[in-house]
């Protein structure tokens, strides 16, 4: 970006809108091209054009609306019911246990909210501790941030999951929940829910499950018949979960849903004010206004599909998934460590750097994410389509780079988020 660019002021005169549009689309020429099948975890590309087209259909109808008052509009309201309503029995919950949110870090920050105010009501705890593993999502150390909670966090084994061991050694006085994930982002595997659960409830701890990955292609993975072990709601002393709309859930951003065991527990979320001029001010997550859209488009989704678009999506996962494993086995150089639980796994290139292969790959039109230890993928329906390119082009790529630890790259850092103007 020039420093033109980055010091833009408002316009004298309104620029055309048609200027506008072609000066978009230029700009929109470096960015992220996903429906190519060669973009990873950014977006959910479900291969379906009805579907989609279906989204921006919604989208446009609900563009303006707001939906910090649902009683003005009881469509959104209706909606918003639905969507709790069909992940709580999804997921093991009451129909009235949850709330939509806009997106899985605000899912989180929701869970830490209770956490904090369920410590305090509750627990007689004023500083409360959140106990994790390392490979938790971020999100649980940002919310613990801006809410003035500290998150512990312990290592996971070989395999990638959390020892409930070690967890319990690390229960201190203060701890007041305890997180597992279903799956965690770098490797794709699921921690032992059940045991942590078991372990939180004999605490008498909180226990959330951060399903904002897996929570809407575990359910329909378990139908196809692939191993999945007990993780959500319906396990004894998991007590909140996340979800996310906009992943597995084929809704476009930001869309997701945080549940908890009881109503008891949600009213810790809501917020109430009445101390103002302008009268009650009351909201069932952080966000104020919120835009109608998202919503709308998860409700659409989710009825649009229903099981049988679900169970056909995961089976395309699927497909895309073992055509992956089967190019990166033959490729020469690279293997899939912690094996994954379902179609999202990290890339490692033993004698290589995984840095470098990146690079290789990304010269080749590949956008992979890299992690601390690998390459990642995370794979949608979509991707069933490139599968074989991807392992012809890995196999180039791994040829490319020599066999040091120390190839040259243009990476200098492992990246999942950003910062705008960095």
């Amino acid at each position: 970006m020039s420093e033109r660019d980055r010091s833009a002021t408002l316009p004298t005169e309104g620029v055309p809108a048609d200027e506008l549009l072609a000066r978009i689309d230029a700009a929109r020429a470096d960015d992220l091209d996903w429906r190519g099948g060669r973009a990873f975890s950014l977006v959910y590309n479900s291969g379906d054009e009805a579907h989609e087209t279906l989204l921006h259909a919604v989208a446009d109808r609900y563009l303006h609306e707001n939906a910090l008052n649902p009683f003005r509009y009881p469509s959104l309201l209706q909606m918003e019911l639905d969507l709790v309503a069909m992940g709580a029995d999804l997921f093991g919950t009451g129909p009235d246990c949850g709330a939509v949110t806009a997106g899985g870090s605000m899912s989180i920050f929701c869970a830490v909210q209770v956490a904090r105010g369920h410590a305090r009501a509750a627990m007689d705890i004023a500083e409360p501790q959140i106990l994790a593993p390392i490979t938790a999502h971020p999100a649980f150390a940002k919310a613990c941030d801006l809410l003035d909670i500290e998150l512990v966090t312990v290592p996971v084994e070989a395999d990638g999951r959390v020892a409930p061991d070690r967890l319990a050694d690390a229960i201190g006085p203060r701890t007041a929940m305890l997180v597992a994930s279903a799956a965690n982002y770098p490797f794709g595997v699921i921690d032992p829910v059940a045991d942590v659960a078991a372990l939180a409830a004999g605490r008498g701890l909180l226990c959330h499950v951060d399903a904002c990955l897996g929570g809407f292609i575990l359910p329909f993975w378990e139908r196809l018949g692939e191993p999945v072990p007990p993780w959500d709601l319906r396990v004894e002393g998991v007590t909140s979960l996340s979800a996310d709309l906009h992943k597995y859930g084929y809704a476009f951003k930001g869309a997701s849903l945080v549940l908890y065991r009881s109503r008891d527990l949600l009213r810790h979320q809501h917020f109430w004010y009445d101390s103002w001029p302008g009268g009650l001010y009351a909201s069932s997550t952080p966000a104020g206004t919120r835009p109608a859209p998202p919503i709308a488009g998860a409700w659409a989704a989710l009825m649009h599909l229903g099981e049988a678009g679900f169970l056909r999506l995961t089976q395309d996962v699927r497909v895309a998934r073992d055509g992956f494993l089967a190019g990166i086995d033959a490729a020469d150089g690279a293997e899939v460590s912690p094996t994954p639980d379902i179609g999202v796994f990290q890339v490692t290139t033993p004698g290589r750097s995984h840095d470098a292969v990146g690079d290789a790959m990304d010269a080749r039109g590949w956008n992979l994410d890299r992690q601390q230890g690998g390459l990642h993928v995370m794979l949608s329906p979509y991707h069933r389509q490139v599968a074989d390119r991807f392992g012809a082009d890995l196999a180039d790529s791994l040829a490319d780079v020599p066999l040091t630890a120390d190839a040259p790259t243009e990476s200098s850092v492992s990246t999942y988020g950003g910062i705008a103007g960095t």
